[in-house]
């Protein structure tokens, strides 16, 4: 709870409110324009795409130093493109297309530059607890920010949303600039060979990957199954808040203690599980049983978000950190598209419980080869006979 800490705090929510709220906000700016939802959703995948280009391009470049400077340009320069979308509706689509992308590439880094800021203001035996304190934030954020995209947009003006989000992205550039510039040990010296470095921990990314398509299951899927059951689609909404109230109770009750095992064993662990919660959506009754099945699944992905983050902190020298962070949100956003994608096309072809029961196959998929990847790295090696006499 001290200062750096606490202002910390201030710009991870005003950096983190933004992320949650310009797909949908960008779907209501598109709402009462000739063009409709089909371009508002256009709109919101291209702004996903400059996410996932961004992180490990310029996510790579925080080792280098000014890692503050670096990640506060990118907040501005995506306020700009922010504040500049409602301005500009009346544009050509090009226009609003590469705004969206400006939007969504600019800032890309920050999630994960802004995560390693903070295992860095925290002595090591803290950091569970920061990581704890981090994902309790993004899922409080996730869960309001739906209700005041809808707030505004319809209550204010259609392109009110795009305006706060610009407003809380500058916000966010201006005081990340009062944090402590993040200072590398003496002995990490530069982060040569960074590629390489971040290249081994990909069974981690896996992981992310994993629980992000485990998301995109849930919250696209949703609506199609409500339909299904003949419950009223209306319970979407405070489903999808409550899934997110969960995680941050499920982060808050991770960060109480210390869990048998390993990290890396941890985050395969709850991913088993976590898919096993999203599983039983498909078999309880009525809205209880689903919100049931979405409060377990909440509960136990907050678990999989911290201990992939610790498990990649400890696979990889601390310089490649901040990068290794921005690839992990990169994959995981590859792995909701690719849930999207695959969520849609059996939803064409059969129903919502099919498609969550296919999201959770997946999911497992990349968890068994994630866990493969583990076992091999850390099986002993055995030495070759001949090797005991020396070189040759």
């Amino acid at each position: 709870m001290s200062r750096e800490p606490l202002l910390w705090g201030v710009v991870a929510l005003a950096s983190k409110t933004p992320v949650a709220m310009a797909p949908l906000a960008l779907v209501f700016l598109s709402r009462e324009s000739p063009y409709g939802y089909t371009f508002g959703a256009i709109l919101a995948s291209v702004y996903v795409l400059g996410e996932v280009a961004g992180a490990p391009l310029l996510g790579t470049r925080l080792g280098r130093g000014r890692m503050r400077r670096q990640l506060s340009l990118g907040l501005m320069a995506g306020a700009v493109a922010f504040g500049a979308l409602p301005l500009a509706v009346s544009a050509p689509p090009s226009v609003l297309i590469g705004l969206a992308f400006v939007a969504g590439v600019a800032p890309a880094a920050c999630p994960g530059g802004i995560r390693a800021m903070l295992t860095r203001l925290v002595a090591d035996n803290a950091v569970p607890r920061a990581l704890s304190a981090e994902a309790m934030l993004t899922q409080i954020v996730w869960a309001a920010a739906p209700g005041l995209v809808v707030l505004l947009a319809l209550q204010v003006h259609p392109g009110a949303p795009l305006m706060v989000v610009a407003l809380l992205a500058a916000t966010a550039s201006v005081l990340l600039l009062r944090l402590p510039e993040p200072q590398e040990p003496a002995s990490a010296g530069p982060p040569s060979g960074l590629a390489a470095t971040l290249l081994t921990g990909w069974p981690v990314y896996l992981t992310s990957a994993a629980s992000m398509s485990m998301l995109a299951t849930a919250e696209l899927v949703l609506p199609a199954l409500l339909e299904e059951r003949r419950i009223a689609v209306g319970w979407a909404g405070p489903l999808l808040a409550g899934f997110a109230l969960a995680g941050a109770a499920g982060a808050f009750c991770y960060g109480l203690r210390t869990w048998p095992g390993s990290v890396r064993t941890q985050s395969l662990v709850f991913l088993v599980v976590t898919s096993g919660c999203l599983g039983l959506v498909t078999v309880l009754p009525g809205v209880t049983g689903i919100a049931v099945g979405l409060l377990l699944t909440g509960v136990f992905q907050a678990g999989v978000m911290i201990a992939r983050t610790l498990s990649l902190r400890e696979r990889l020298p601390q310089p490649a950190h901040a990068a290794a962070y921005s690839v992990m949100y990169a994959v995981g956003g590859v792995g909701y598209s690719l849930a999207a994608s695959l969520s849609a096309a059996v939803l064409d072809l059969g129903n919502a419980s099919v498609a969550i029961l296919g999201g959770v196959t997946v999911t497992l998929l990349i968890t068994a080869v994630s866990a493969l990847a583990e076992s091999r790295r850390s099986a002993p090696r055995i030495p070759h006979p001949d090797s005991a006499s020396g070189p040759h």
